[in-house]
């Protein structure tokens, strides 16, 4: 995580690709956009989700 601005927070990673990922306690992140931040990271949905 680079920084954090209210709810949303920013991640980098080392190749400088950015993503934001909103985090807002007791809700959950909508299919289309858990698709998006998946795609900013270089994972299918399935890889992400499946990581934890």
């Amino acid at each position: 995580m680079v920084r954090q601005r209210g709810s949303h927070q920013q991640f980098k990673d080392p190749t400088g690709r950015f993503t934001t990922v909103p985090f807002h306690k007791g809700r959950d992140i909508y299919p289309p956009l858990l698709r998006q931040i998946a795609k900013d990271i270089g994972m299918t949905a399935d890889e992400f989700i499946s990581y934890r």
